[in-house]
């Protein structure tokens, strides 16, 4: 008996001689499949990166057409501004060459008004305001205060006289307008 239960025994451990070969087939599945896994996600990279390098590039390209077409605004801007400069420039030689033949004061008047009016006018053409001031309230954004003079005959913290003129540009102050404000006596 015992010799039958000693074959039963040695059989139960017999090894199955294709299980080895299967369980290597799945692993090389396995391996085949983390393989290609890994080769998409490679490829998937590449082509974001790729993706990415064109984007810098188009944006670098971007910015460069910006700069030079910014710089090409302010040199056509002024070129444009000094084109109506250049009349006025005209017309100061014009007077120059009326005062060195006369003796009229009245002329030289009113080359000088003439003068003054067409410069003005191409300044204002390109933006320029004046920023009124007398009688105004004072106001720090437009105004800069170089005197005070106590006074009743004015209104408090407003403008009495502008000793100098400011300018803007739009929503920029170029210069703020000197004034002598009132304050209380």
């Amino acid at each position: 008996m015992k010799h039958k239960h000693k074959k039963e025994h040695e059989h139960k451990h017999v090894e199955n001689p294709f299980a080895e070969t299967e369980e290597a087939k799945g692993k090389e599945q396995s391996e085949k499949g983390e393989e290609d896994l890994l080769a998409k996600l490679q490829e998937d990279f590449d082509n974001l990166n790729n993706q990415y390098i064109r984007l810098a590039a188009d944006f670098d390209n971007y910015r460069k057409r910006q700069d030079q077409e910014r710089a090409s605004l302010i040199a056509y801007g002024a070129q444009d501004a000094m084109k109506k400069l250049i009349e006025v420039l005209d017309n100061f030689d014009r007077a120059k060459q009326v005062i060195d033949n006369t003796d009229e004061i009245n002329q030289v008047k009113d080359s000088f008004n003439v003068l003054y009016t067409q410069m003005f006018d191409n300044l204002s053409k390109l933006g320029l305001e004046i920023i009124p001031a007398q009688g105004q309230e004072f106001d720090p954004n437009f105004h800069e205060a170089v005197m005070q003079t106590p006074t009743s005959e004015h209104p408090e913290n407003h403008v009495i006289m502008e000793l100098q003129k400011g300018y803007k540009l739009g929503d920029k102050v170029l210069r703020p307008t000197l004034v002598n404000v009132a304050t209380q006596e």
